[in-house]
């Protein structure tokens, strides 16, 4: 689809009024258009897109099978905006009849825009997701000092990084949107192979010989035309897919100690800052992250099924 520019410099303007971190607003992809009038005139769009993830994909860790999703264009309006688009969103889920009980309609909008955060909770969607970044702090971040082993996984330390993963996707299944499927394993030990085998930047710390965390990380370039430069500013980043700490090693600093060596470690590697995704309903990771430095930039909003979107 392809809209007027006029609209999406507005868009453009209004978010970085909120937040100053956030890029300028790219075309929208393709798909279903919706548009919505407010009483002054003022129009809005947006456009929605319908996924089905198959069995053997790991998009299906941590989304629904069925997946209807919205790039909202507001421009300027905001609230008022978002509550009419939402209003038009539900008009067309009710013609969409079929939709699986496994589905989802799923947005994903700046985390610093009140005005639309509570158009989206009085239409039924949950923040279940946030992207969050964090800037090198400068040498300052050293972290306490370090009472474990930290040290690069190899291919030979599958079992032990898989195990640590599978308990991550365990515990993120009851308090997010991860989903414990019966291929998790399959998946995750397929995924982790490859990770592994190519020496991506992948850490876990060790207490008396026993792998007792995992940091699981990418670097990853936000440039022109890429997926990335939507959610980030340009740039290399580093990405933090996964921290995990083993249940009875929780709370004793461990993650932390991780993370300030993965951080530095991924410095060292020219990025310009960190970014992850963590779940807001998680009292851990909502806790433990910002207490890292991150905050959040984006927030994806869902809600489950589809056909509950109010």
């Amino acid at each position: 689809m392809r809209v007027g520019r006029g609209l999406l410099d507005a868009q453009s303007a209004r978010f970085a009024s909120i937040d100053p971190m956030l890029p300028a607003v790219p075309e929208p992809p393709d798909g279903d258009v919706l548009t919505a009038a407010l009483p002054d005139g003022t129009r809005v769009a947006g456009v929605v897109h319908r996924q089905v993830h198959e069995p053997s994909s790991m998009s299906r860790l941590w989304s629904a099978t069925e997946v209807w999703e919205m790039t909202p264009l507001l421009g300027g309006a905001g609230g008022r905006g978002m509550d009419a688009l939402l209003r038009a969103w539900r008009r067309m889920m009710d013609r969409a009849a079929g939709a699986e009980p496994d589905s989802s309609c799923v947005l994903t909008w700046p985390s610093r825009d009140a005005e639309a955060t509570k158009a989206l909770l009085d239409h039924g969607m949950v923040p279940l997701s946030t992207i969050a970044v964090r800037r090198p702090a400068n040498g300052r971040d050293g972290g306490p000092p370090p009472t474990l082993r930290i040290r690069r996984a190899t291919p030979h330390d599958l079992e032990a990084v898989l195990q640590l993963s599978l308990a991550e996707l365990h515990y993120s299944s009851l308090v997010g949107s991860t989903i414990a499927r019966p291929e998790a394993v399959a998946l995750k030990r397929r995924t982790l192979r490859d990770r592994l085998a190519s020496n991506g930047p992948t850490w876990l710390a060790e207490r008396d010989g026993i792998a007792v965390a995992l940091a699981e990380c990418a670097v990853v370039a936000s440039e022109p035309g890429n997926w990335t430069s939507t959610r980030l500013p340009h740039g290399r980043w580093g990405y933090v897919n996964c921290l995990s700490v083993l249940p009875g090693a929780r709370g004793t600093g461990v993650g932390q100690q991780l993370m300030a060596f993965a951080h530095r470690e991924l410095e060292r590697l020219g990025t310009v800052g960190t970014y992850l995704y963590y779940n807001p309903p998680n009292p851990l990771s909502s806790v433990f992250w910002p207490r890292q430095g991150y905050r959040p930039l984006w927030t994806v909003w869902e809600v489950r099924p589809a056909f509950a979107l109010r």
